[in-house]
């Protein structure tokens, strides 16, 4: 199962309607690829609180500022930050 439901962005986003299903369901991929590229995981309904977090943040912020350039990771990066693997 994905990480976060079309239903889960929704309620989170509190559109009702479906009249932005599509757009909706293109952040929720988007911002899944995203997280799992920072971490180097494979996203799950059963992954951690923190990582839905920053894919609901994600959305939330490509829902609400479309005309703006990506979203920076910087708006995520606590949540990000204790699952990218150290580097040296």
């Amino acid at each position: 199962m994905p990480p976060i439901t079309l239903a889960e962005a929704k309620a989170f986003l509190r559109v009702s309607d479906d009249a932005e299903d599509g757009l909706v369901q293109l952040l929720i991929d988007a911002a899944t690829q995203r997280v799992e590229a920072a971490t180097g995981l494979t996203l799950t309904d059963v992954s951690p609180a923190p990582l839905r977090l920053c894919i609901l943040m994600l959305v939330a912020h490509g829902f609400e500022h479309r005309e703006a350039a990506e979203a920076p990771l910087a708006l995520v990066e606590p949540w990000l930050a204790p699952f990218r693997a150290a580097r040296l």
